[in-house]
């Protein structure tokens, strides 16, 4: 069962209405209302994306990301949930030097998700991944962001910087998650 974890995007309903669509069966929780003892309900994980920066919604998603990590589950992390993923296992996050909204593609280094070159994807942030821990790689880049595709090594983990519920390729990446 895969679970959403809803940090306040306001793009989340499109992942819902994605996930609703293509019959994928989810819950859906807040970093508020979750049980972080429920975790073994779960065999994988959405951290979507923000609107604000709140230190009980990071510890939140930081225990999710170890939990993921410890066990094996895998993880996709949207925008936040890749830059959470990047800070909990040491990496940095910095401030964008401008809004980054709109369109964008991506150059795919490595088809773990994806069967393409390229993706044309929603970008919305303010920060982005600065520098990744030894324990991530990039898979994919764009002219504007050097991470926006990122993977665990040897894990089933991954953050996107941009918002995959957004865009048809997002979609497509999202649904190739679900069925690794």
């Amino acid at each position: 069962m895969l679970l959403v974890v809803d940090n306040g995007s306001i793009y989340t309903k499109n992942l819902i209405n994605f996930l609703n669509e293509k019959k994928i069966p989810f819950k859906i929780q807040t970093p508020y209302n979750l049980d972080l003892g429920s975790l073994s309900n779960y065999d994988s994980f959405i951290l979507s994306g923000r609107r604000k920066n709140e230190k009980k919604i990071n510890e939140i998603n930081s225990k999710i990301v170890n939990y993921s990590i410890k066990n094996n589950s895998k993880l996709l992390g949207i925008c936040y949930g890749a830059e959470i993923l990047s800070l909990t296992l040491g990496g940095t996050i910095k401030k964008s030097s401008s809004l980054q909204k709109g369109n964008e593609t991506v150059k795919i280094f490595e088809n773990d998700l994806i069967n393409n070159d390229s993706l044309l994807v929603f970008e919305s942030h303010n920060f982005e991944i600065a520098k990744l821990p030894k324990e991530l790689v990039s898979i994919g880049e764009s002219s504007n962001c050097k991470y926006e595709i990122i993977k665990h090594v040897n894990k089933p983990i991954f953050g996107t910087q941009f918002h995959p519920e957004m865009s048809l390729d997002g979609n497509n990446l999202i649904e190739q998650f679900c069925v690794l």
